[in-house]
């Protein structure tokens, strides 16, 4: 008796641009959302948003990376929050396209590497869009997230790495990534700065790097497009990306996506996070 061939894996999708959402508003939905998703009770479900100006603080961040004093960054309007994703200390503001994949990676990419790699395959896609060359620097784990050499800002060209395992150029990060993996679903996710104030980044060592700069499309002379497009385009690279389907909602709202998720069975459920797996941004 012959057999058919199984269909390939195809997944779907549900991207919502959020708008502006507070830290605190979006931590705790991707919380409800990824325990969701370990109990099948949602979709692979994609938020895109930018945030008030915060600090956020991984789980390997060191408070001396934080440059302002709690004054100092009252008086500016910086707010500062510790989180569950792995790294050091990043900046989240307006006109950076903050982008929280709640994905399940089974059952055809349960490879955290590959699902970092593909996350910065995005914002290459992001920047070739407005005419600009990034891409990965090898070597070292502290240089995750995608980069632009300002000297030759449209075309990327792998950088000379010394032996001290420092790349050469005038390389500024343009797209920071770190995630958090539980069972296999994800949280946290990427940030691409399109019109970001690169003056509040002077409040941290980013990333911990302190010997590498900043950059944002409007920085490198790119006519800003708004957030909103900026989101709709990242959707369909992580289609592309990712062999999917998306469906992108434009004019979305938090109510909107937790009306997304089926009730749970149990109750009082907690996620268990034994064995999460991080990476820095």
């Amino acid at each position: 008796m012959s057999t058919s061939a199984e269909a390939p894996f195809h997944r779907t999708i549900d991207a919502h641009w959020l708008g502006r959402v507070t830290y605190d508003d979006a931590h705790t939905l991707q919380e409800e959302l990824i325990a969701a998703r370990i109990d099948k009770r949602v979709g692979d479900t994609l938020l895109l948003l930018e945030h008030p100006p915060v600090l956020t603080m991984g789980r390997g961040a060191k408070a001396q990376h934080v440059l302002l004093s709690e004054e100092e960054r009252s008086a500016q309007g910086i707010g500062l929050h510790e989180t569950g994703r792995g790294g050091d200390v990043t900046y989240h503001g307006p006109g950076q396209l903050v982008a929280y994949p709640i994905f399940d990676l089974s059952p055809d990419r349960p490879d955290i590497r590959r699902y970092v790699r593909d996350l910065a395959e995005v914002m290459i896609a992001l920047a070739a869009d407005s005419g600009v060359g990034a891409g990965v620097i090898g070597g070292s784990s502290k240089f995750i997230g995608v980069w632009v050499n300002r000297a030759q800002q449209h075309a990327w060209a792998d950088p000379i790495i010394d032996e001290a395992g420092e790349p050469h150029g005038d390389l500024a990060k343009i797209g920071a990534i770190g995630v958090r993996v539980s069972r296999w679903c994800t949280m946290h996710g990427f940030a691409f700065n399109v019109a970001t104030n690169l003056a509040h980044f002077q409040a941290i060592v980013p990333c911990g790097i302190p010997t590498k700069a900043v950059t944002s499309l409007v920085a490198l002379g790119v006519s800003a497009p708004s957030l909103v497009d900026v989101a709709e385009r990242a959707s369909v690279h992580i289609a592309r990306v990712f062999g999917a389907s998306v469906s992108f909602h434009r004019e979305s709202s938090i109510a909107a996506v937790r009306a997304c998720v089926a009730p749970s069975l149990v109750v009082d459920a907690t996620v268990d996070v034994t064995g999460d797996a991080t990476v820095d941004p």
